[in-house]
């Protein structure tokens, strides 16, 4: 039987500024590097209000629910992370949001745990054990089986590398069969790229064989990820057919710069098992003013094919 028609919004990588205050002790490790990039770069590159104008344009979509893939904050601070849990509380409940870590969540040892403590509402499966892992996690909204995979660790300076290893690729996989034993519409939400070239050397997802192998092996209908701050849109061989592998810009990035003004994506998913149906918007900022407007439409996935 076909199902209702289910919303879903993607956005990644906030980067929740300005920095707070920075002690010399906190500066004395890889956020030296972090801080000089903001000072340079990143804090002209966050424009306004344009974070603010986004949610309030996404708020009008009226999704059914949103997809976060992370980066959060930027140094990872203590006080970084608490402030993006107020904001999470602020416009997001955790039953209609869903989050996966980036590298600026683990930007140094300690940080990833402090941050999976304090934003774990957003983190955690529908049916959580305390003695387990957070992730891979496993929420059903509707006829959508959101799963998330965290690529999050802390890295040597310089290095933005993502981490997917065998043990949560087993058990992703489990997930995904369990979807789709269920009848469910699978999304894979993770930070970095799963994609080959698609970040540079440094910045590059470590296991993506194991990403793709697991795609090959057990299928799924829709990846999200961030980290790139690119509009993409690449395809990987699933166990049913090619599956969407969807990026988009960071969430707070102004007009101006290398790479594309802020957005989000709408994917409205209805049909059956076998039959879905992906209609992808691509939303974007129009200028210097608050507006938002589609930037691109049309059918993605198996449903693509279907006339």
């Amino acid at each position: 039987m076909a199902c209702a028609m289910f919303r879903l919004a993607h956005i990644s990588d906030p980067h929740l500024g300005p920095l707070p205050k920075i002690s010399l002790r906190e500066l004395a490790s890889k956020r030296i590097t972090g801080y000089v990039n903001w000072q340079r770069n990143r804090r002209k590159q966050l424009f306004g209000d344009t974070l603010e104008n986004l949610l309030a344009s996404l708020r009008d979509a009226a999704p059914d629910h949103v997809a976060i893939t992370g980066d959060l904050v930027n140094l990872a601070t203590r006080t970084e992370i608490e402030a993006a849990r107020v904001w999470l509380e602020t416009g997001f409940e955790p039953q209609n949001a869903t989050l996966v870590p980036g590298n600026h969540d683990a930007y140094v040892p300690g940080a990833l745990g402090r941050a999976k403590a304090a934003w774990q509402p957003w983190l955690v499966s529908d049916t959580h054990a305390s003695e387990t892992p957070l992730f891979p996690s496993y929420r059903r909204r509707g006829p959508v089986a959101i799963i998330g995979i965290s690529s999050a660790n802390a890295t040597l300076p310089f290095v933005a590398t993502g981490d997917f290893g065998k043990k949560q690729a087993r058990a992703a996989s489990k997930l995904l069969d369990q979807a789709r034993e269920d009848g469910l519409f699978r999304v894979v939400m993770i930070h970095h790229p799963p994609v080959r070239g698609a970040a540079k050397w440094h910045k590059r997802l470590r296991g993506i064989g194991h990403f793709t192998k697991m795609l090959k092996l057990h299928g799924a209908e829709l990846v999200l990820h961030g980290h790139t701050h690119l509009d993409t849109l690449h395809h990987l061989h699933g166990r049913d057919g090619d599956v969407p592998v969807v990026g988009i810009a960071s969430a707070s990035h102004g007009p101006g710069g290398n790479t594309p003004p802020a957005g989000y994506n709408l994917f409205d998913i209805d049909g059956e098992p076998g039959k879905w149906r992906i209609l992808h918007r691509r939303m974007r900022m129009t200028g210097q003013g608050p507006d938002f407007a589609e930037a691109q439409e049309g059918l993605i996935g198996s449903g693509a094919k279907i006339s």
